[in-house]
């Protein structure tokens, strides 16, 4: 693939990961409203779909999205890939991880960055509904925790995944969380970002707990000031880990990357503030299947261009035009 190169007025990791998410163009045209859907869940629950419908004659491919953390259909990355599909005549969803949509979602339980069985019954679930109506072929791309999640419900369905998916593609995806959360949890990224998604994942655990009485210890969820320590209040025990360490160990994709038997594109920049470039895959960890993609620049889920103040088109230009020609 050709290599991303920064603009000159946009340097350093954290620039190229904080603009392109507050100012960056998505979309060349005001894109069309999303239309949502509800689903039950297996245990009772729910979350909320949004989709793009394309014009045109069937069978065409659906373009699946998996957010980060903390995002939903309206992240900069998910409607500059709604832009992408619009532009390309492809129908589009962004399914929005459990309380990500705008409502608390109603489980003792919320999503995590290994969450495959969610991945793979969402995937599913759509393949069933488009083999009944005509339609064509799916693609998904997962972004962040969405990439690290999709890749590790790659790695566990192994050959079956060529029965729901034709391609896959995740985008500064955390592959080693241990990696990461040390990196978050220090320095700016402490100052910043984790302060950021701790005042919106603090509030929804609160409320989480307001639900399920004595769910977890909240005196110990106020104290959390990093992500490991709310992982260990929060979301390992309530998603049947040990604690942070065991969760952050089996939700890791990088160790398992071998074992994807379909086309899946890995794209990390190595100056991402959040995943550390030393951490990433070498060609030699990852099977046959696997297409790393690590250019020296792009942030955390950036990869601007242009004058400013940018736009962030290009990316789902060359993931999408990868994952159409992936056989």
């Amino acid at each position: 693939m050709q290599d991303y190169v920064a603009p000159r007025w946009l340097p350093g990791g954290h620039l190229q990961t904080i603009w392109p998410a507050l100012w960056a163009r998505r979309a060349d045209a005001p894109l069309p409203d999303y239309r949502r859907e509800r689903w039950t869940t297996p245990d009772g629950d729910f979350i909320d779909v949004d989709f793009l419908d394309a014009a045109g004659a069937r069978p065409r491919p659906l373009l699946v999205l998996f957010h980060g953390l903390e995002g939903s259909s309206r992240s900069h990355y998910a409607e500059a890939f709604a832009s992408f599909a619009a532009a390309r005549g492809w129908d589009y969803a962004v399914p929005h991880f459990r309380g990500c949509s705008g409502e608390i979602n109603l489980a003792p339980r919320a999503y995590h960055s290994g969450d495959f069985e969610e991945i793979g019954w969402i995937l599913a679930r759509l393949r069933a509904h488009r083999d009944t109506t005509g339609g064509g072929p799916m693609l998904a791309v997962g972004v962040s925790l969405g990439g690290n999640a999709l890749l590790r419900w790659a790695e566990e369905a192994g050959e079956a995944a060529a029965k729901t998916v034709r391609a896959v593609a995740s985008i500064s995806a955390p592959l080693d969380l241990a990696a990461g959360g040390a990196a978050i949890g220090r320095g700016f990224n402490r100052l910043v970002y984790t302060r950021m998604f701790l005042a919106t994942m603090k509030p929804k655990a609160l409320a989480k707990l307001a639900q399920h009485p004595g769910l977890f210890d909240r005196e110990r969820l106020l104290a959390a000031h990093d992500l490991y320590a709310f992982d260990n209040v929060f979301t390992a025990p309530l998603h049947g880990f040990r604690d942070t360490d065991d969760y952050w160990t089996r939700g890791s994709a990088k160790p398992h990357l071998h074992a994807i038997r379909i086309p899946a594109l890995v794209v990390n920049a190595v100056n991402d503030p959040f995943v550390p470039g030393e951490s990433l895959p070498r060609q030699g960890e990852v099977g046959d299947h696997v297409t790393l993609w690590q250019p020296a620049h792009g942030g955390h889920v950036g990869f601007a261009m242009g004058l400013p103040p940018g736009h962030v088109r290009g990316l789902p230009e060359r993931v999408g035009a990868w994952l159409a020609g992936a056989e």
